[in-house]
């Protein structure tokens, strides 16, 4: 491996399609030799949402976070850490899977639910695996400068994304979901 994609965006192409994958939004958390490891920043689990709304007592969005290990939760968190299991992703944010210390910080009133973005599951690809999809087109990495990891998310995160990138992305992010509606 020669590069790392840990820290970027990557933006699914129309050629993923029918699965978790279409028209996502993967926050790559980790990439090294063994693999890497991200989660989809913009995919609602309504059902878990209601599920932990019974447990909390309050509510709580939660996305998908890929395929792999749907029944993990993990977080990603803005400003101070109110744990010690976490990785930084920069100087604001940090993605952990300590339940207890996250909910306990929200209950105390020391973290904000506006400050947590909660996952069910993540997603994760073997070695060399992203790199040959980034290859194949299936992904397009990109930089993204200024985006609040834990703001709400839907399919306009996509469709912005790919409208600032132009070009033959800006005639993907107008085709409808459907192609063959087209």
């Amino acid at each position: 491996m020669n590069y790392s994609y840990k820290g970027k965006i990557l933006i699914s192409t129309p050629d993923i399609s029918g699965d978790i994958f279409s028209r996502s939004v993967v926050l790559i958390i980790d990439h090294n030799e063994q693999g890497a490891f991200g989660l989809i920043l913009n995919k609602k689990n309504e059902n878990m949402s209601s599920r932990l709304l019974e447990i909390f007592g309050f509510q709580v969005t939660v996305y998908e976070g890929g395929p792999v290990e749907k029944d993990k939760i993990f977080f990603i968190c803005k400003g101070e850490k109110i744990t010690e299991e976490y990785l930084d992703l920069n100087d604001e944010f940090y993605v952990t899977e300590d339940i207890e210390n996250v909910v306990a910080a929200i209950l105390d009133e020391r973290l904000s639910i506006e400050q947590v973005k909660v996952f069910a599951g993540y997603s994760g690809w073997g070695i060399q695996q992203l790199d040959g999809e980034i290859l194949r087109k299936m992904w397009t990495p990109v930089d993204v400068y200024n985006l609040d990891y834990t703001s709400p998310n839907d399919q306009s995160l996509w469709k912005n994304i790919m409208q600032n990138l132009g070009g033959e992305f800006l005639l993907w992010a107008n085709a409808p979901e459907d192609v063959s509606m087209n």
